[in-house]
């Protein structure tokens, strides 16, 4: 599904991404995990093209894509992501949210998009909700209605940038069981976590990265319980 190829960023002098190797394939969950500052997120941003990799290649779907390529906008379509923070237009419901790329983006009839969000919101959970407006429901309840909202579009690819990071602890479970429900359903995933506990649960496979490279990656029984590299010996034993 995807395949990344000695991946090069740099902002101003500083690099970000060194050489980055990657492949993710259908129906897998790959979760990355490294301190901050080591380029999880920026790496997560160039697979999305909100952000330019200046050197290497990015591979969606068998087809090498670029800033440049006419069909971005489609190829965005395929990848869905999640952030941090909610980004939710405060002025309309939950409903509406979900919705608005329907109906923006993919020009969709009003009554269809509108079967089709509340359907997503049922998925996540958020079907009571609907008719309410962001200012009314708790950080874990807008990052459910984000993840309905990107997969409205129909992805193959789900990228989740720490989406419980954002949150108070007790609003965490919430937000981890829809994407629990995701993996076990098939979706392809790429996820940015701090949540350990939930790496070990969901990845097939997880990715450690350090200044900007990829250390080590592997199972993940492998990597929390016999990592191969020293610097991801080091991580593990501070976070565990």
């Amino acid at each position: 599904m995807i395949k990344v190829l000695k991946l090069n960023k740099w902002f101003g002098k500083n690099q970000v991404l060194k050489d980055i190797d990657f492949e993710v394939e259908e129906n897998e969950v790959v979760v990355i995990i490294g301190s901050s500052g080591s380029g999880k997120s920026t790496l997560l941003r160039c697979l999305n093209f909100l952000e330019k990799a200046q050197k290497g290649s990015i591979i969606i779907g068998g087809e090498k894509v670029t800033s440049k390529s006419k069909n971005l906008h489609l190829i965005r379509q395929e990848v869905g992501m999640v952030f941090q923070h909610f980004n939710l237009f405060p002025h309309k419901t939950i409903l509406a949210n979900v919705m608005e790329g329907l109906t923006q983006v993919k020009k969709m009839p009003f009554a269809e998009a509108e079967d089709i969000a509340m359907e997503l919101l049922k998925k996540v959970n958020m079907i009571e909700k609907a008719n309410t407006y962001p200012s009314m429901i708790s950080g874990g309840q807008k990052q459910r209605v984000a993840i309905a909202r990107a997969l409205a579009m129909s992805p193959q690819i789900m990228l989740f940038d720490e989406p419980t990071s954002a949150l108070d602890p007790e609003l965490v479970g919430e937000v981890l069981k829809v994407m629990k429900d995701l993996a076990i359903e098939g979706m392809t995933m790429v996820i940015v976590t701090h949540e350990m506990g939930f790496a070990k649960e969901v990845a097939d496979r997880v990715v450690y990265m350090d200044c900007g490279r990829i250390v080590e990656e592997g199972k993940p029984e492998d990597i929390f319980q016999n990592p191969k590299e020293e610097r991801t010996r080091e991580f593990i034993s501070q976070i565990l």
